[in-house]
C-alpha cells in the first residue's frame, strides 16, 4: 500500500485540483440566496472548473440549509462520491458544528479531497485537521466571494491553494506588526468563535504546538474579541503558537471610530512571545479574499516596514 504524501506536521495533503477537475458544492452551514448560487457556478467554470452538487444543496431551514442528517450525507457524498476532487462550502453562516458527531472519519480520510470554506465552516476544518488529519483549506466560497469575482476574491490564491505548488510570498497592503519577530510553523485556525466554541468539547481545535495561528472575526466589538482573546490565552492555548496573524476583522471596530479593534488586539497578545501581524486578507474582508492552505509550513516575517507570509510547502500532493 502506498504511502500517503504529507505535510511537514504529518497532516495528510490531498489530491491537487487542476484543470477540468470538478468541485463538489455543499452547504453544511446556513441557506443561501440562489442567483448568488448560480453566479458562483458560472466563476467556477470561468476558472475552468467543473461544479457538480447534490439537489439537497436547495434544503432549507429556520437556521440551516437543511437538517444535519441531510447535510451531513450530502457533505459526505461531495468527499467520496461524486468524483471530485474538492469539496467547496457555498456559504457559512451556522450550523456546520452540528454535522461533527455524524461525519465518519475514516470515509473522508480515505477520500484525500481537499475542502475549502471559512467563517463558520472553522468548525470542519478543525475537525479534519485534529481529528482526520487532513490537510484543507481557508478559502472563498460560493456565496458573497465566488459570485461577486475578483473584486471578492483572489483567484490566483484560490487555485495556488489546491495546486502541488506552495502559495509562497504573500505580502499585502494594510499587513502591520504589532510584534516584530520570526517564526516558523504549520498554519491552523480560523473564526475566533468557533475555534473558542469547540473548547472542552470531543472535537477541540487541537493544533501542533509551534503552530502560526491565523485568527478573523467579523462584526463583534471590541470588547467581545478582547474578551475571547483572554479566554484563548488563559486557556494555554495562545502559549502553544509560534505566531499569530491576524485576519482585517472588519466591522469590529466600536461605532464612530471611538474604540479600535487594532489596539485592542494589542493589547490582547500582551506576554505572548512570539510575532503577531495584523490585517491579512483572509476570511472576513474587505478587499479580495486570500485563499490559505491550512497545516502547511508556514513562515511569519513580522518586520516594522515589510511584514508578510511565506507558504513554504503545498498542501496538495499526487
Amino acid at each position: 500500500m502506498a504511502l500517503m504524501p504529507r505535510t511537514r506536521a504529518g497532516l495528510t495533503k490531498f489530491r491537487p485540483v487542476r484543470p477540468g477537475s470538478r468541485v463538489a458544492l455543499v452547504a453544511p452551514a446556513s441557506g443561501f440566496d440562489r442567483d448568488e448560487f448560480d453566479r458562483g457556478v458560472a466563476e467556477l467554470k470561468r476558472l475552468g472548473l467543473e461544479p457538480v452538487y447534490d439537489e439537497s444543496v436547495f434544503d432549507k431551514q429556520a437556521l440551516t440549509a437543511g437538517r444535519p442528517r441531510v447535510r451531513v450525507m450530502a457533505l459526505l457524498r461531495a468527499f467520496d462520491e461524486m468524483d471530485a476532487d474538492a469539496v467547496i462550502a457555498v456559504r457559512g453562516g451556522y450550523g456546520s458544528v452540528e454535522l461533527l458527531p455524524l461525519l465518519d472519519v475514516e470515509r473522508i480520510r480515505r477520500s484525500r479531497t481537499a475542502f475549502v470554506g471559512y467563517s463558520d465552516v472553522t468548525s470542519l476544518h478543525s475537525f479534519l485537521g485534529a481529528i482526520v488529519g487532513l490537510a484543507s483549506v481557508h478559502g472563498a466560497m460560493v456565496d458573497g466571494r465566488l459570485a461577486q469575482g475578483p473584486e471578492a476574491y483572489d483567484p490566483a490564491s484560490f487555485l495556488r491553494s489546491l495546486s502541488p505548488e506552495p502559495l509562497g510570498d504573500q505580502s499585502h497592503a494594510g499587513l502591520e506588526t504589532l510584534q516584530p519577530g520570526i517564526a516558523v510553523g504549520p498554519l491552523a485556525g480560523g473564526t475566533l468563535t468557533q475555534l473558542l466554541g469547540s473548547f472542552e468539547t470531543p472535537y477541540a481545535f487541537k493544533p501542533p504546538d509551534g503552530h502560526v495561528l491565523f485568527l478573523d472575526e467579523v462584526g463583534e466589538r471590541p470588547y467581545r474579541v478582547h474578551r475571547m482573546l483572554m479566554q484563548l490565552r488563559l486557556s494555554g492555548r495562545m502559549d502553544r503558537a509560534a505566531a499569530i496573524v491576524f485576519g482585517q476583522l472588519p466591522k469590529c471596530d466600536e461605532p464612530g471610530g471611538k474604540v479600535m479593534v487594532r489596539d485592542i488586539v494589542r493589547d490582547g497578545v500582551t506576554g505572548f512571545r512570539g510575532p503577531v501581524v495584523f490585517g491579512f486578507p483572509s476570511g472576513h474582508t474587505i478587499t479580495p479574499m486570500v485563499s490559505l492552505p491550512l497545516g502547511v509550513q508556514t513562515r511569519v516575517i513580522a518586520s516594522p516596514d515589510s511584514p508578510r507570509l511565506v507558504f513554504e510547502e503545498a498542501a496538495a500532493s499526487d
